[in-house]
């Protein structure tokens, strides 16, 4: 006949106890530590994605801003040309008309002394 040792039995159904719950707390640091790993990856990715979207809504802007600038100089440099085309032209006349002025002068210098015979 099997003899039932009651304080037996209970050290054995703690021990049992004992080692499912150490079972339990290893299955447990392990699912903390791959929660936390996968958390951890799951949150690079996620910056990964946010950093890209920035770096392209600054490159977006960036090539806004440089877009801007460049009509702004191409405007400038139109408006530079176009007056400096005027006073080139201003120029011209003016020395035009200064030079048949001058032209005449000398004209009627060398015919004035011509009819002297001064020179």
């Amino acid at each position: 006949m099997v003899k039932i040792n009651p304080d037996r039995d209970a050290f054995d159904a703690i021990e049992r106890i004992k080692k499912a719950e150490e079972k339990a707390q290893e299955i447990i640091q392990e699912a903390r530590e791959k929660t936390a790993a996968q958390i951890v990856h799951d949150a690079h990715e996620e910056a990964e994605k946010i950093i890209a979207r920035y770096l392209t809504e600054a490159r977006d802007k960036a090539d806004r801003i440089k877009k801007g600038i460049i009509d702004k100089a191409n405007k400038q440099k139109q408006k530079i040309e176009k007056e400096s085309d005027k006073e080139i032209s201003d120029l011209r006349k003016k020395t035009r008309s200064q030079m048949s002025e001058a032209v005449e002068k000398t004209t009627k210098k060398v015919e004035k002394s011509l009819k002297t015979g001064a020179f």
